[in-house]
């Protein structure tokens, strides 16, 4: 396997060069790290992201995380469930289309905005539930940055209705729940995650996370040098 990426990386030398020298002043200035060799890729793309060197030490993992959603990408035609546009939207669509990664999301939906309004429930609790009534969530990656509302609802499927994504990222931020939704998140054992503790977190920060994954299978395809 080489480390080298075509279709995952920037599409210039320059931008190369900006990216590469990034990542390696982040690697000069946090030093020793916890995180497995897996991992940091995608600790390190996160801090790349925000600038923010707290993300070594918040960011969690599932033990098996990293080798679920590498598998459930590189298998191809994978749907990938967000809570807001925003994610799809920030996701490269190079990058998606070489792995065959089909993005989904519902939270401006009229018939989510019907069903919130009806149930006093939020629109991300409302979209995740029409994602799981489709049945693109099991097997799916599911990505939340936005709504911890939305990732309390996963975790109720997950718990309740026997919900088994193939990875959970799940990093809302704010001061209501955001904290409390990862806090549920990181007690699941069944089903892989990703997720930052506290109130930290961000579309930002999943899109970096997903486009990390993206990137590690890419190097996964690569002959050996």
């Amino acid at each position: 396997m080489t480390t080298a990426n075509t279709v995952t990386e920037q599409l210039t030398a320059a931008g190369r060069a900006i990216e590469h020298d990034s990542f390696a002043i982040i690697d000069r200035e946090v030093g020793r790290h916890a995180y497995r060799p897996e991992q940091w890729p995608l600790v390190r793309r996160m801090i790349h992201a925000n600038a923010d060197f707290e993300f070594n030490g918040l960011t969690a993992f599932h033990p098996a995380a990293m080798t679920a959603g590498l598998a459930r990408i590189l298998a191809g035609d994978t749907p990938l469930v967000a809570d807001v546009e925003m994610i799809c939207v920030g996701l490269s669509a190079p990058r998606l289309a070489h792995f065959g990664v089909h993005t989904h999301q519902f939270i401006s939906d009229p018939d989510v905005i019907a069903a919130a309004r009806a149930d006093d429930t939020t629109r991300a609790v409302q979209a995740m539930r029409k994602a799981w009534r489709r049945g693109l969530l099991d097997g799916a990656i599911i990505g939340i940055g936005n709504a911890p509302t939305a990732l309390i609802e996963v975790v109720r499927l997950i718990r309740e209705e026997g919900l088994r994504p193939a990875l959970v990222v799940g990093m809302p931020v704010g001061f209501v729940s955001a904290a409390e939704s990862k806090d549920l998140l990181m007690e699941i054992d069944s089903v892989p995650w990703i997720t930052i503790r506290g109130r930290k977190g961000g579309s930002t920060l999943v899109v970096a996370a997903i486009h990390a994954l993206l990137g590690l299978a890419e190097a996964y395809q690569q002959p050996a040098a």
